[in-house]
């Protein structure tokens, strides 16, 4: 890269006073590329980067609509993980944290990956042998996993509510010592700025308003910057979805549902893992500024706000004290809202649609954040091959019509509850 990060130059920076050049170009948009990635969030700027490096295809524009980290990229909890037991969410998340594992070096950009562990509770003996079963299943797939019974959770969180009188009993957990979190903004960044070295062309305040098709074939997009013609044409914009590809024709099953997050005043470190609540949806881990980060379910009825609503600040906090009962005594810091893509089997979809060149990556429901790495390496591959990656085959958007829901929490298919 041209202005590679590292020690010499951040040594000469400070002994010299010179400027740091823009961590990505700021150009205008041609009257064509190869391909149009439509959404510069961490998915639609990953898909632009593997384009360039894995395929050497760079006559690319990625399209967004507001500024880089605007979206869901930088409106997450930060958490990474691998520990599915369905085989080809195991296959497909476990590739994404091998992903994550060498990423700054790969970006040449710190996105801070911190492999602090994650622990999911249990609170009967029947969620503990799900657990058990779950954890053998990723060891049978090369993925790390202990499971842990009541002593072992008291020894490494002793801050939970482990007595006679609290409600949800612990009985064990499941840990993935290799899951973690990683810093949101800085993998929108860090992607950004190496597919800009590369060639790809990052056009910000640049809002999709239509796209140009002729006889059932997408050529290219109308935006509030003018026409631009495009060989191949990418969805990337996850709660917007729906939306968008009404524009062209298609009508998704994914809804747009408000997820809230959480943080809190900062303290003295406290949590070092992330601790998943069995007893509810509800995870919780303390960022590098101290401040403690959590989130719950979605709000559970369709919107495109990125306010969230006082019902749900209840529900999560009683969720909090319910596990920890010290954080009663913190202050909420703030709160806001993501637009997720919810689909009614709370899986994604990645690949192609029935519009001739057209391309389709959406419905992520809780797993966006975790999955861009792979997300963005299979769809660039899609892209470039038109046909899916085999680590995403099986989230083809057609998968409903055929009865093959892909169901990792056995809910149902009921978009509400995923």
């Amino acid at each position: 890269m041209a202005n590679r990060y590292s020690a010499f130059s951040l040594l000469k920076h400070a002994l010299t006073g010179a400027p740091w050049q823009r961590a990505w170009r700021s150009p205008q948009p041609k009257s064509s590329y190869d391909v149009i990635i439509v959404g510069g969030g961490g998915h639609g700027l990953a898909t632009a980067y593997y384009l360039a490096a894995n395929h050497g295809i760079r006559n690319i524009a990625v399209l967004e609509k507001s500024y880089i980290g605007s979206g869901n990229v930088g409106r997450n909890t930060t958490l990474i993980r691998s520990n599915y037991i369905l085989g080809g969410n195991t296959h497909f998340f476990e590739h994404s944290m091998k992903l994550w594992e060498g990423l700054s070096h790969a970006l040449n950009y710190n996105v801070m990956v911190s492999q602090r562990g994650q622990i999911v509770l249990a609170h009967n003996p029947s969620q503990l042998d799900v657990l058990g079963r779950k954890g053998n299943t990723m060891k049978l797939n090369g993925i790390d996993a202990q499971l842990l019974d009541r002593g072992d959770v008291m020894r490494i969180l002793p801050y939970l509510d482990f007595s006679n009188e609290c409600r949800f009993p612990i009985y064990g957990g499941l840990l993935q010592q290799r899951a973690g979190t990683v810093r949101h903004d800085a993998v929108a960044w860090g992607y950004a700025r190496a597919a800009s070295e590369l060639g790809v062309d990052i056009i910000e305040n640049c809002e999709v308003t239509g796209f140009l098709e002729n006889e059932g074939t997408i050529s290219g997009v109308e935006t509030t910057r003018g026409r631009i013609m495009a060989g191949r044409t990418a969805i990337c914009v996850a709660g917007h979805s729906s939306r968008l590809a009404a524009m062209a024709g298609l009508r998704l099953p994914v809804e747009s549902h408000i997820l809230q997050a959480f943080v809190t005043e900062s303290i003295k470190p406290l949590i070092h893992h992330v601790v998943t609540f069995g007893a509810d949806l509800f995870y919780i881990s303390q960022s590098d500024k101290g401040g403690l980060v959590f989130g719950g379910h979605i709000d559970g009825f369709n919107t495109y706000t990125q306010r969230g609503q006082f019902p749900k600040v209840q529900d999560v906090a009683e969720c909090a004290v319910a596990l920890i009962p010290g954080v009663s005594r913190l202050r909420l810091l703030r709160h806001w809202g993501g637009i997720q893509d919810m689909t009614p089997d709370g899986s994604p979809f990645i690949g192609r649609t029935p519009v001739k060149n057209l391309y389709f990556n959406g419905g992520w429901c809780y797993q966006g954040f975790k999955a861009t790495p792979a997300s963005g390496w299979c769809f660039a591959h899609t892209i470039a091959h038109d046909d899916e990656h085999p680590l995403a085959r099986h989230f083809s958007l057609d998968r409903h019509m055929h009865g093959n829901g892909f169901d990792e929490y056995g809910l149902g298919l009921w978009t509400y509850r995923q």
